[in-house]
């Protein structure tokens, strides 16, 4: 009987069931970009992130002088609440899972947590895509009401790298709360770290003189302040980028995966 058994375990394991398919990754990734906008969190981050930045282009419009009134400058007035809330957004895509208690349901329809994390990182990159979009028809609308309302000077000097760095901006803030949310699963945790400890890193370098030359390469921070300096990244900004970034985004994000596929979940 016990013989049986085993034969019948063994042969369930190496000949699984034909007809049952996987879960198609489009459709894990519909489930997760409807995660992002269907919760109460999610709404009212993006209703959020939608009102702050009109009210910042009413703002600037109204107080900014005339040649002042220029794409470019409408493109970082619109940047800002996105730098800002955009992260929070990576950070709730990952930790709802746990501070909702919905990963019992989720991990359960997709057994395989790496597809269900890929499918959350390219949900919150979409996402992120797609605000910088928008925040582009907003500053370009923007711009030219400026110059019909508010005889503002209207330059479209903006070119290609300009629209690069603007995207990079945005979806290296966004990357890293998903990093951040991945290690930590925990919303409060993960949100409060995500903005303190870069804050108090910069703070440290900008105090202790001989770490200036270092900043670049260990402050993600630092090495994207370029792109509000001179309004492009240049060559050895990218070395900086991609430096500072894999230790504030890609190690996160990979000690969160492991963390991911060793920690148990529990209904309650």
């Amino acid at each position: 009987m016990s013989t049986a058994t085993q034969h019948a375990s063994f042969d369930l394991e190496v000949s699984p069931d034909p007809s049952v398919t996987p879960v198609p990754f489009s459709r894990l990734l519909r489930v997760e970009l409807r995660k992002l906008v269907d919760t109460r969190a999610g709404f009212w981050l993006l209703t959020a992130i939608g009102v702050i930045t009109v009210a910042v282009i009413v703002v600037f419009l109204f107080v900014a002088d005339p040649d002042q009134l220029t794409f470019i400058n409408f493109v970082g007035a619109t940047a800002t609440p996105q730098s800002i809330l955009l992260p929070v957004l990576g950070i709730l895509a990952v930790t709802a899972e746990w501070s909702q208690r919905t990963g019992l349901v989720t991990f359960t329809l997709e057994p395989s947590r790496i597809r269900i994390a890929v499918a959350k990182l390219v949900a919150v990159t979409l996402v992120g895509m797609l605000a910088v979009v928008v925040a582009l028809g907003v500053a370009a609308l923007s711009n030219v009401a400026g110059m019909a309302f508010m005889d503002g000077a209207g330059s479209w000097n903006v070119g290609a790298a300009n629209v690069r760095d603007f995207f990079a901006l945005q979806l290296i803030g966004i990357l890293q709360g998903f990093a951040f949310g991945m290690l930590l699963m925990n919303t409060a945790a993960a949100i409060v770290l995500y903005y303190v400890i870069p804050i108090a890193w910069s703070v440290l370098f900008s105090m202790v003189g001989a770490l200036e030359q270092a900043a670049p390469w260990l402050d993600l921070n630092t090495a994207m302040a370029p792109a509000f300096e001179q309004q492009t990244f240049q060559g050895s900004d990218w070395v900086h980028i991609a430096v500072a970034g894999t230790i504030w985004v890609v190690l996160p994000l990979a000690l969160g995966l492991v963390r991911l596929l060793h920690r148990e979940v529990r209904s309650a």
